[in-house]
């Protein structure tokens, strides 16, 4: 039985594509919220908007421009290189990202009526990213809901999957070849298989090929 209202936090990514899929099965009413936040290319926006309309779900856009004057990182600043130095975390890593984004989803499902939050975060494919672990998710649950005096819930169903696995989670949705071809993970903001160099693309390309040689007993597509 489906549940009740769910609101999916969205980039247009292979991720949030992905939960998104996964919301629509799981939930009555499912909307999304993407954030502009001074990303490199504006195509982000643009998928994500996209991919809502073509899925028939309402889509919201924040302005969280101040994130990028208050933390300066190479998603947001063309002048900062893609790296990740031994012992650092990379500087794609934007400090609070994933805690504004989620408090702020949740001040806007509350006034919507939705008590469920979907995010696309992972603790096995996270790059050492501390605002994707399972500890940082479940403690932000609990403060929002005394925040607000509310019930949320945060869903997170790429947690303990890595980037193969989740392949499989949107092939199993029926979504496999909309999520290859639709959404946008590339650093550089090239849509579907991506520019091929950078660690996004690396990863998702990585994930992919494993996971279609185990589909396919090591005959790719």
């Amino acid at each position: 039985m489906k549940q009740e209202k769910a609101v999916v936090v969205f980039s247009g990514g292979q991720d949030s594509t992905t939960c998104l899929f996964w919301a629509l099965q799981n939930f009555k009413e499912v909307e999304t919220v993407t954030f502009q936040y001074g990303q490199r290319h504006s195509q982000e926006i643009d998928v994500a908007k996209s991919i809502a309309a073509e899925l028939g779900v309402e889509n919201t856009v924040l302005d969280m421009s101040l994130l990028n004057q208050l933390a300066p990182n190479a998603l947001t600043r063309g002048d900062i290189e893609i790296e990740q130095k031994e012992g650092e975390l990379p500087s794609t890593f934007v400090d609070g990202r994933n805690h504004l984004f989620l408090s702020f989803a949740a001040v806007m499902a509350k006034q919507k009526g939705a008590r469920h939050l979907v995010t696309g975060v992972c603790e096995t494919d996270f790059s050492g990213y501390p605002d994707c672990r399972d500890v940082f998710v479940k403690s932000l649950n609990v403060t929002l809901n005394l925040a607000m005096d509310y019930q949320f819930v945060i869903h997170t169903p790429l947690m303990w999957i890595n980037k193969a696995e989740t392949w499989g989670l949107a092939d199993e949705l029926g979504a496999l070849d909309f999520v290859r071809e639709k959404t946008l993970t590339c650093y550089n903001g090239v849509i579907a298989d991506g520019c091929g160099e950078c660690p996004a693309c690396l990863l998702r390309k990585r994930g992919l090929d494993e996971y279609l040689e185990q589909k396919n007993g090591g005959e790719r597509k």
